[in-house]
């Protein structure tokens, strides 16, 4: 074996070897340090009495007793079921497993081994609903002679993302050896004053304390040094790509001239909302200055964000140069191009759509056409930032949607142009807290306020014929609607699929013209589809999540979502925007049936609040933030343990921290802060292109 560094193979940690490493590597895990910075993504308290839990904490069925009886159960599946009675003089539990039938070796014949009578065992598992017996379905059983017992049972025990070919008893033992044998050697990347100041464990006690806790207080204080650690590296290399993007002037400047701005406000139709006003106000503020914009504006479905967007556009137009607009599918370009071209139409600005499933003759064009500068408002998807697309004077970037993007394509886009002014925009509500960690080098702008007329969506949770009956009562009044479900082909019984519902629809009302609409159909499908349903030649669209974002029919007034507990808060709350978009009262119907106690939960809080801030801030408690807002999704936001919503207090704390060390040492390269700096540049050096930072 190598002399031992966190950056030895995996392979050599005791008990693993070559065949088990290779199943590591499948999860990123390919050194001592991949595997003790992989941390778990819950804990079990499987100790036998009970304190107070934080939340990523949960409580695990234990019982400790002797095998007083044990039997097997053979049935004409391949399924075989054991059952041993076990007691320990308190209370008696009927601990059942269950097994598949191995035509290469005997299954069974360990089991009976191990719960012969006489023998004491610890069991864990899950509770069945038994009213007359303590029926355990067991998941884990030990002797209580384990020489490692205290790795798995009577303690807190770490929980890990793995295979099914790793089992999460040998994931622990694999740890605790690597733990054993390489803790010592993490380096200290924080400054001994934080440590102090935070009164925060050092970095090796934190490691070994997240993977195997001596109680639960250090488990809590492990969790918070790491949470920390990982806010102040990511708002470092926030620090320093602000300050890589502010580091150059524009070699431009723009003048309000209002011979487009103004001809396009009067022609609304409508006046913008003091909100709107303030966020044209900010972002015109960015685009006059000498630096580049970097801007991220956010607000809740149906505010009103496009005509902001289109606000800088007209502006960088009157003042002869272009903007790109990147989203992130086919449907929602084609919509936006819409909306710009209908919005425009009386005034001198070309409008143009980039997709891949334009012809090649078509794209030829369009390249042509930009790169002469004809084009002054080029909407599209990834398209844009492909390499043949050369712009003549891109002055400004804008990216709606932008969780559905990566980092690299935001800056291949900003790249087009010279110094380029970026506006982002989310439909996606988010908490203040969540927006500092997704997007700490942008500028920050608002919408919440909705324009006049427009009717809250009421939202119920109700039985699929409650839904149905509902939807064609609407239909037979002149109304549309949606049917959204989470699958589009079928897996199993409890899911309803969209393609299986759909023909089942068309079957038992044959007069109610219906279509439907997923992700992977042929774009000429898809388009033909819509251009239906918005002329009302199809009155309910059967669709997948696909119409979460950028559909605008205003008769639709109607959704009904199925197996709604399959959906985030966030994602139901973006899809009931679908609807009340006009002066029509709107409802949307939940349909999930047996959901669980947190699937309920969040259910409720969708029906009882239109507010998508609330919302997400709720669901990033419940859910997490990896799973919120298809936060996973984005390029920036890696974190391995850290909740922004639920750790907002240690992120503010970061923050401040952050703040005063580059107030007294700007370039992070005094001594005691070197090792920080290094850390930084290491993790996000490359990934976020900060080229010479600090």
């Amino acid at each position: 074996m190598p002399v031992p560094t966190i950056k030895t193979d995996i392979k050599y940690i005791k008990g693993v070897g070559p065949a088990k490493s290779a199943l590591f590597k499948t999860l990123g895990i390919e050194s001592v340090e991949d595997l003790l910075l992989y941390y778990p993504r819950m804990w079990l308290d499987r100790r036998l009495e009970t304190e107070k839990l934080p939340p990523y904490v949960e409580k695990d069925y234990v019982f400790c007793g002797k095998v007083v009886r044990a039997f097997t159960h053979y049935t004409s599946s391949p399924l075989m079921i054991f059952e041993a009675v076990i007691e320990n003089g308190a209370s008696k539990a009927h601990a059942i497993l269950f097994r598949h039938r191995n035509p290469r070796f005997d299954i069974m014949s360990k089991i009976k081994t191990d719960f012969q009578v006489g023998k004491e065992l610890f069991i864990i598992g899950k509770q069945e609903p038994d009213f007359l017996e303590n029926k355990i379905r067991v998941e884990e059983y030990y002797p209580v002679n384990y020489p490692q017992i205290k790795r798995h049972v009577n303690s807190l025990i770490p929980v890990y993302s793995s295979t099914e070919k790793l089992s999460q008893k040998f994931f622990r033992e694999t740890v605790f050896n690597a733990i054993s044998s390489h803790i010592n050697l993490f380096e200290e990347i924080l400054p001994k004053k934080l440590l102090i100041k935070r009164a925060l464990p050092t970095r090796n006690e934190a490691i070994a304390n997240i993977h195997f806790p001596k109680n639960l207080k250090f488990l809590i204080k492990a969790r918070e040094r790491l949470v920390y650690e990982e806010f102040l590296l990511m708002l470092c290399a926030w620090e320093f790509k602000k300050r890589q993007i502010s580091s150059s002037d524009k070699n431009r400047r723009y003048e309000i001239k209002r011979h487009l701005l103004t001809p396009f406000k009067e022609n609304l139709g409508f006046s913008f909302t003091n909100a709107q006003k303030k966020a044209i106000n900010e972002i015109f503020s960015n685009i006059l200055s000498p630096k580049p914009m970097s801007r991220l504006l956010q607000g809740d479905v149906g505010c009103g964000k496009t005509v902001v967007a289109l606000s800088a556009a007209l502006l960088a137009a009157e003042n002869g140069f272009q903007t790109a607009f990147m989203a992130p599918t086919e449907i929602l370009a084609r919509q936006h191009f819409e909306t710009f071209s209908k919005l425009l139409s009386h005034l001198p600005v070309k409008v143009a759509l980039l997709t891949s499933s334009l012809s090649r003759k078509e794209k030829d064009l369009i390249q042509a056409e930009t790169a002469s500068g004809e084009i002054d408002i080029l909407i599209g998807t990834h398209a844009i930032i492909e390499k043949e697309i050369v712009f003549k004077s891109l002055s400004l970037a804008i990216i709606d949607e932008q969780h559905k993007f990566g980092v690299r394509q935001r800056a291949a886009l900003r790249q087009k142009g010279e110094n380029t002014d970026m506006l982002i925009m989310t439909a996606t509500p988010i908490p203040r807290t969540l927006a500092l960690s997704l997007y700490g080098d942008l500028e920050l702008s608002s919408i919440d306020e909705m324009p006049p007329g427009r009717k809250p969506v009421k939202t119920w949770l109700v039985s699929q014929e409650e839904a149905f009956s509902k939807l064609k009562e609407e239909i037979l009044r002149g109304g549309q609607g949606y049917v959204v479900y989470p699958v589009i082909e079928e897996t199993n019984g409890e899911i309803k699929s969209l393609k299986k519902e759909f023909e089942k629809f068309k079957m038992n009302f044959p007069l109610i013209k219906a279509g439907m609409i997923y992700g992977t159909m042929k774009t000429e499908e898809k388009n033909i589809t819509m251009s239906k349903f918005l002329n009302s030649e199809i009155k309910v669209l059967f669709a997948s999540s696909v119409i979460e974002v950028g559909i605008d029919v205003k008769n639709a007034s109607t959704m009904i979502i199925q197996n709604a507990e399959r959906f985030g808060m966030a994602s139901l709350h973006q899809l009931r925007g679908r609807i009340g978009r006009s002066e029509k009262a709107s409802n949307c119907f939940l349909v999930s049936e047996n959901p669980s106690k947190e699937a309920l939960e969040r259910l409720n809080a969708v029906c009882r609040t239109n507010n998508g801030f609330e919302l997400s801030e709720k669901d990033a408690y419940l859910r997490g933030s990896g799973e919120l807002m298809g936060v996973k999704q984005h390029g920036e936001l890696e974190l391995s343990i850290a909740n922004p919503v639920l750790d907002k207090n240690i992120l503010f704390l970061a923050i401040q921290d952050r703040d005063e060390l580059f107030a007294t040492d700007p370039d992070l390269r005094s001594r005691e802060n070197t090792i920080l700096r290094n850390k930084v540049i290491e993790m996000y050096g490359s990934k976020w292109n900060l080229i010479d930072a600090g």
